[in-house]
This record gives C-alpha cells, sequence and structure tokens, in this order.
C-alpha cells in the first residue's frame, strides 16, 4: 500500500493538488480506495473528475488491488482536521477552529511563525496560540 500510495501522491502533485489521505476500507460489500485531495482555494467536482482519470489509468496499468473495489477521488472536506506543520500553513488567511486545554477558538489563521499562531477574530481581537498547546485544530466554515 505504501507503493501505491506514493503513485497516487506523483499523480496528485503533479497535477498540482496536495494529497490530504488516502484510505482503502470495506463498507459494506464493497471495497473502497478514497483518494483525497487538497489544494490551496477549493476543490471542485472537476478537480475529482480530472484526478480520478489519471488515477485510475494507472491503477489499470499497474492493476495492484486483487480484489474487486471502486476509485472514489473526494476532497479532504470543508472542515478537515489540519494535522501538521505543512497543513496549517496552507490554511494561511483561511477560517480555523483550535482546541487547547484551556479554550476553544475560532476565527481566520492569519500567520504560523515560531511555533506561534496568530488567530483573528471577527475581523477585530487577535489571539495568538503555542502550537504545542494545540491539542484539535482544523478547518472552519464561517457563516
Amino acid at each position: 500500500m505504501e507503493k501505491l500510495k506514493k503513485d497516487i501522491q506523483k499523480i496528485v502533485e503533479d497535477l498540482h493538488y496536495y494529497l490530504y489521505d488516502i484510505t482503502y476500507e470495506k463498507e459494506g460489500s464493497n471495497y473502497i480506495l478514497r483518494v483525497m485531495i487538497d489544494n490551496d482555494t477549493s476543490i471542485t467536482i472537476d478537480d475529482c473528475i480530472i484526478v480520478s482519470k489519471e488515477v485510475s489509468n494507472m491503477l489499470d496499468l499497474v492493476d495492484p488491488i486483487t480484489e474487486e473495489y471502486m476509485l472514489e477521488v473526494t476532497s479532504g472536506g470543508a472542515e478537515r482536521e489540519l494535522r501538521n506543520e505543512a497543513e496549517i500553513l496552507r490554511a494561511i488567511g483561511k477560517p480555523v477552529y483550535i482546541e487547547t486545554v484551556h479554550q476553544k477558538l475560532e476565527g481566520t489563521l492569519e500567520k504560523f511563525d515560531d511555533y506561534i499562531l496568530t488567530i483573528k477574530h471577527n475581523n477585530k481581537k487577535i489571539s495568538k496560540v503555542n502550537y504545542m498547546d494545540v491539542s484539535f485544530i482544523r478547518l472552519a466554515v464561517m457563516f
């Protein structure tokens, strides 16, 4: 599965997307190979179709999975978890939700510098959070 993940990651990156995650699991009686992608703006159905065609072509050639399965290409989700520093850096300028032991914050991620996250709330108040204190961070949909 690691080689397959690297092959899919190369295809995704060559198409100028980020690979958020790959899962292979059984849902009901079907196996699903799910490829989750991201970019700097938003993922559309057309983006998923582009990636799906290229990944499908590669899978047809190398045929790495023995059982019958379905390929599904999706976005990582509007409120996906930010799991590492690279994902947090790509989220600068976007709304985020952060939990620490002492607080919960929601606002726009303004900066991530020297392990300090700078969050702007309601276009006014600024909060700074040490990355080491963050127990959970995800993108947020703000209304």
